[in-house]
Formats: C-alpha cells, sequence, structure tokens
C-alpha cells in the first residue's frame, strides 16, 4: 500500500481533507503534514515537510494544494529531489507523471472541483513514467 503525504494552505484545506479522504476510501495510507484548519497560514510551513518526507522515501508520492496552486508549488520545487507538478487537468497530469516523473501532485484549490480532483488524482497516481529519453532530462534538473 502506498503512502500519500498531503499538505496545504488554508485556502487548500478543503480540497486537501476530500483528497484525504478519497485516497483512503481508494486503498492508501495517508500522512497530512497541515495544514488542519481554515486558519490563514504559510504555505511554506507545511510544503517543506512535505518534500523533505518525499526525498526521504517516507513518502512515495505526494499531495499539495494551496488556492492557486502556485506557492505551494514554487516551493516545493525548491528542493533538489522534487518534481512536483501544477495540475488542472486530467492530460497536464498525465504527462506531469509520463514525461515528467512527477513525485508530487499540486492541485489549485479555488478553481477546480472535487469531481476534477477525482480524475486527476487517479490518472497522476495509475500513470507510470516512461523513461527512455525523458529520463535524461530528468537527469538535468537538479543543480
Amino acid at each position: 500500500m502506498k503512502l500519500i503525504g498531503l499538505c496545504s494552505d488554508h485556502a487548500g484545506y478543503p480540497l486537501k481533507t476530500y483528497a484525504a479522504e478519497w485516497l483512503k476510501e481508494n486503498g492508501y495510507d495517508v500522512k497530512d503534514f497541515g495544514t488542519h484548519s481554515l486558519e490563514s497560514c504559510d504555505y511554506a510551513d507545511f510544503a517543506h515537510p512535505l518534500a523533505r518526507a518525499v526525498e526521504a522515501g517516507e513518502c512515495e508520492l505526494g499531495f499539495a494544494v494551496c488556492g492557486s496552486g502556485n506557492g505551494i508549488n514554487m516551493t516545493l520545487n525548491k528542493h533538489q529531489g522534487i518534481r512536483a507538478a501544477l495540475c488542472w487537468t486530467e492530460e497536464i497530469a498525465e504527462f506531469a507523471r509520463l514525461h515528467n516523473d512527477a513525485n508530487i501532485l499540486v492541485m489549485p484549490g479555488r478553481f477546480i472541483t472535487e469531481v476534477q480532483a477525482d480524475e486527476i488524482m487517479k490518472i497522476f497516481l495509475n500513470t507510470e513514467f516512461e523513461g527512455g529519453r525523458h529520463q535524461k532530462r530528468i537527469d538535468k534538473i537538479p543543480l
């Protein structure tokens, strides 16, 4: 069973909470790095612990949510072992895994519905990295 790490800020909290329940219903274990309320907070306080857990292999993959998805995505991608992908459509989620071997799914909590999130999460979790010509590109990402 895969352990999926989760984090969000206050704007992403409702969708993160939904994602946690969706994951559990679909047979995944979850580790929630916060936030745990709608109270205003800073996404970086939760993104860094999630990124460290994914880098260390404590969580196989991660899901992160903030209002637009941008701030938390930028923070996650400061970590050398993270390839966080901001996904708002099924196709973007598919290519994030297929071509970019993304290890954290980032969703824009204020811009997608739970129904859209269902499909994005399903595709992200069920798409394998294609490798091949894409691997050499992945190898060039870390500084």
